[in-house]
């Protein structure tokens, strides 16, 4: 189960439980009537009733006040901020991007406009652009919109540093939390980025916590039992996540998990469980990768290997998949086509050391010697050398005539094999007889 781990993550992120700083830096649509700075400048009859119809969500009516004013004043700051919130309430997203545009070049000072803006960008998952509106935000006077305004552009900030550099996020959600109080997704996101830098006891805390007063957090239960996973304490997580299905038996994130688990102690029950999901989710990348792992152990090639076939169609350019599938082949017993994808997989990941293993027995089997001695070389930066590999490179050297390296390693694999290989411990003995006659 060497992929489970990365598998997880890959289909957490897919399945939207994971914190996502999209979702998390802001809502789809503007909650709160915009407020003003400190010292506003005097405001049209024509605007403030544009804000009366947008106390009242009514969009269309402040849209239609927004236009006409603003056909006749372009530049008028706070009307454009008005009129971007109308159209990011009706996710009218690149008219909104426009306009809080506009009306942070008409009000540089604006911190609603570059907050605006940067949650906006967030959520189109722009976060090199949304970043810098959100840092300037930080910067700025609140005004009468007070310190929470502020907090939330640190909170979002927090968020999308979160993935790139957890040291930031940390420092960020701190500096929002000098402003307003402390809130559970405050905690969840501290718990977060204590898994991260493996603080794995103070990770452990705040999900504990979380789940103190809200036992049913399915953020908090994930990531808690990813902790559990990640600390390879199978059984604990196996039970905490049998517990949390019983609340929540649809939930997809907390079944791959328990799936994950069983995989990793080898129960029988994984199999079973990875198909339902797959069957109530055949178009999810990250189960299907899951479960073609699962079928390749459970001796199952064919249907395995029919799934690597359809998701390498969809990403032909995956080192992991190219390496499932080439293992697969090699099952099949075919070894030209295994050797080609452990080929590729090798050359766009060169820290894959089951990839190595991989072409290092495809070359020996496919008469390519100088290719099974260089991939045994880069496998072992990685991992430790196996009778197996003592084998491949004592072939590999005796196909090239190179006697006294051969014979070296016919003898360091006798001594690992230690009878547990008696078709390759007699080819072994009779070529030393050989070459050191």
């Amino acid at each position: 189960m060497h992929r489970f781990a990365i598998l997880f993550l890959i289909f957490t992120s897919v399945s939207g439980i994971a914190q996502n700083p999209a979702q998390e830096a802001g809502p789809q649509a503007p909650t709160e009537v915009p407020a003003a700075n400190s010292a506003p400048p005097p405001v049209s009859d024509q605007v403030q009733d544009a804000e009366a119809a947008i106390a009242k969500s009514d969009w269309k009516g402040a849209a239609a006040k927004l236009d006409s004013w603003l056909a006749t004043h372009p530049a008028d700051a706070r009307a454009l901020f008005d009129a971007g919130y109308v159209a990011d309430a009706e996710n009218r997203l690149d008219d909104a991007a426009g306009l809080y545009r506009r009306a942070v070049d008409a009000d540089p000072k604006s911190l609603e406009a570059h907050l605006s803006l940067g949650l906006l960008l967030a959520r189109q998952n722009n976060f090199d652009a949304a970043r810098p509106e959100l840092a300037i935000a930080t910067t700025l006077d609140p005004g009468q919109a007070g310190p929470a305004l502020k907090a939330r552009a640190w909170r979002a900030l927090a968020r999308i540093d979160r993935d790139n550099d957890p040291a930031d996020a940390s420092n960020d959600l701190l500096e929002a939390l000098k402003l307003t109080p402390e809130t559970s997704d405050d905690t969840l996101l501290a718990a977060t980025l204590a898994d991260q830098a493996g603080q794995y006891e103070a990770a452990e805390t705040a999900y504990r916590r979380i789940l103190a007063t809200d036992p049913k957090s399915a953020a908090a239960q994930a990531g808690l039992a990813h902790l559990l996973i990640a600390r390879k304490q199978y059984p604990e997580a196996e039970t905490f996540l049998r517990a949390a299905l019983k609340d929540s038996p649809d939930n997809p994130a907390l079944s791959a998990q328990l799936a994950t688990v069983l995989a990793d102690q080898n129960k029988a029950e994984a199999l079973p469980l990875f198909e339902k999901l797959h069957d109530a989710h055949p178009e999810n990348a990250a189960i299907s990768r899951m479960l073609a792992q699962v079928l390749a152990d459970a001796g199952d090639i064919a249907n395995s290997d029919r799934l690597y076939t359809g998701l390498l169609a969809a990403s032909p350019d995956d080192a992991d998949l190219l390496v499932g599938h080439g293992q697969n082949l090699v099952h099949l017993l075919k070894y030209a086509e295994a050797y080609a994808a452990f080929s590729k997989a090798t050359q766009l990941d060169q820290g894959d050391a089951d990839g190595w293993s991989g072409l290092a027995f495809t070359a020996s089997q496919t008469n390519r010697p100088e290719v099974t001695l260089h991939a045994l070389a880069m496998r072992a930066r990685y991992l430790p050398e196996t009778p197996s590999t003592y084998f491949l490179w004592a072939t590999a050297y005796d196909m090239q005539h190179d006697k006294k390296s051969a014979a070296t390693y016919y003898h360091y694999f006798l001594k690992a094999a230690a009878g547990k290989f008696p078709d390759q411990e007699a080819h072994a003995s009779q070529r030393l007889l050989l070459l050191e006659k």
